[in-house]
């Protein structure tokens, strides 16, 4: 038995052994992988600023906090239309050869998820307030501050990028918050998170675990009772125009006594809503948050309803029937 007793022959074929196990059981199935997955057909490539961007997201520990996959159960809904797929996940190659990329899937999920976070929330406005210092438009943020992506300039150029962010936050330095590029890349990588549509007949997967909501009384009226227009402002509105409807000082306009809110242009009201509104100098732009969300006009009128009788402003209630006849003309208007 002399194989036993000749530590060379012992050593080289562990290691065959070890590499043919390797082989067989590690890359050749990533490899297959790879090649049996590519990304959807409407998925966006990165832009140079965005990849950028993520060089930085990763860089700043953003992995550790904020997952990037939606999971197939009815909770998970918030984050995008559908559970992920392999598909979504095709793009993300290797740094280089040597390095690995970071695990952009995220293993907790202290912060929200990012998967869609691109059509949740495109402003740039809003995103800079928020990287400068998440408690300006989120009080309850347990989100670190990133401050040393910003400068704080007397006299800022026509070139710079001011972010609007209130006097309170200032801590008493003069002059305007400025975004540097680093900022602005990582904002771009932000920006293009957007959960890719499938191709027209593939089946979508299914969410799981759905809640069953309680049955009601017949003869009540079932869209009140289904659509929340409170849930929808603080999931899509409140984090710019705060959860007292006053809004950020400089940054985002307040919807308490407002006379867009409590006036008769419904079709102003509808407009700002689903296609966004540029109040520039005096307040960032907003985005078109119903279209990105695909409302319909029964949720557009539980939110206009909502704002309408909160904080105090006091106008006429609206119904679906009249939002849809608005949202129509707009969507024409803006197509033409």
């Amino acid at each position: 038995m002399d194989f036993f007793d000749n530590h060379k022959k012992l050593f080289f074929t562990a290691f065959l052994l070890f590499a043919g196990l390797t082989l067989f059981v590690a890359i050749i199935p990533a490899l297959r992988n790879q090649s049996n997955n590519a990304p959807l057909p409407n998925a966006e490539k990165l832009s140079d600023a965005a990849m950028k961007g993520k060089a930085i997201f990763i860089a700043n520990g953003c992995v550790a906090c904020h997952t990037q996959q939606v999971r197939n159960i009815d909770m998970d809904k918030t984050w995008g239309n559908r559970p992920s797929i392999a598909a979504d996940y095709a793009a993300i190659k290797r740094t280089d050869t040597w390095r690995n990329t970071a695990t952009l899937m995220g293993t907790e999920r202290t912060g929200p998820d990012l998967t869609d976070v691109g059509n949740r929330q495109p402003s740039l406005d809003w995103n800079l307030v928020h990287l400068f210092n998440p408690r300006t438009v989120v009080k309850e943020s347990i989100m670190p501050a990133y401050p040393w992506l910003f400068e704080v300039k007397p006299n800022p150029t026509e070139k710079d990028i001011i972010v609007n962010v209130p006097a309170a936050f200032l801590n008493g330095q003069p002059g305007k918050v400025v975004a540097t590029q680093e900022a602005l890349q990582l904002v771009a990588y932000l920006q293009s998170l957007k959960q890719a549509k499938l191709p027209d007949g593939t089946a979508t997967p299914e969410f799981i675990y759905k809640r069953v909501k309680k049955e009601t009384d017949a003869t009540a009226d079932t869209d009140e009772q289904t659509i929340d227009g409170a849930a929808l402002y603080a999931a899509n509105c409140q984090s710019c125009h705060q959860a007292n409807g006053e809004g950020l000082p400089g940054a985002f306009p307040p919807l308490k006594g407002s006379p867009i809110v409590n006036g008769d242009d419904l079709e102003l009201y509808v407009s700002i809503i689903m296609n966004g509104y540029d109040a520039r100098p005096e307040y960032g732009v907003m985005a078109a948050v119903g279209t990105n969300m695909d409302f319909t006009e029964k949720e557009v009128a539980a939110i206009i309803n909502f704002e309408r009788s909160s904080w105090g402003n006091e106008a006429k209630k609206v119904s679906p029937e009249e939002i849809k006849k608005i949202m129509d003309f707009v969507k024409l208007n803006v197509t033409e």
